[in-house]
């Protein structure tokens, strides 16, 4: 999947994908829709690591992250309404794909005993979403800094909404899942 733009890359899929799912219009082909990258940093009251997040994620996904606030007021979290809790990122376009290229070619295999994603992150409406524990897989971020690492949720979005096909085309644009008989182990 080098440096393909989206368009590229759906046109591609289509291609691919047609013989092996019975697709009869490229309308039919999954798309990527967006990328969301998000992560919580909960009641932290040091200014200092929300800015060290903040800087990190701009210098993972090249976007300013938006801020996530609390809508409710929990005292057991010692959490008020409008706190800062967490930071979301959506990436389309350009910027999706350089990033889903890093992630898979780049920081997956930076990954400590990575043996490939499992299938079963899947959800019914056909987006695949992992989790991060460290940030530092990515190599913008800088590795003299390991007392501050964080972790990330990443959610691909895609237009397919069955899980078979959404696997299919993940494994199309080259995302390394597992063998369906690894996972059942």
């Amino acid at each position: 999947m080098t440096h393909k733009t989206v368009s590229e890359l759906n046109k591609d899929s289509f291609k691919a994908l047609k013989e092996k799912l019975g697709l009869k219009n490229a309308m039919q082909a999954p798309h990527l829709n967006k990328i969301v990258i998000s992560t919580g940093f909960g009641s932290v009251k040091d200014k200092k690591k929300i800015e060290l997040i903040n800087d990190r994620l701009m210098k993972i996904t090249g976007q300013k992250p938006a801020v996530r606030v609390a809508k409710k007021a929990i005292a057991t979290f010692k959490t008020r309404t409008g706190d800062p809790l967490a930071y979301q990122i959506t990436l389309r376009g350009k910027r999706m794909t350089d990033f889903l290229d890093r992630l898979i070619h780049v920081a997956l295999p930076r990954t400590k005993d990575f043996r490939g994603l499992t299938r079963t992150a899947i959800d019914n409406m056909g987006n695949y979403t992992l989790g991060i524990k460290e940030h530092t897989i990515f190599p913008e971020t800088a590795d003299e800094d390991l007392k501050d690492v964080f972790g990330m949720g990443i959610t691909i979005v895609t237009t397919s909404n069955d899980k078979k096909v959404t696997a299919a085309f993940l494994e199309h644009i080259g995302m390394p899942m597992k063998r369906e008989e690894e996972g059942k182990k």
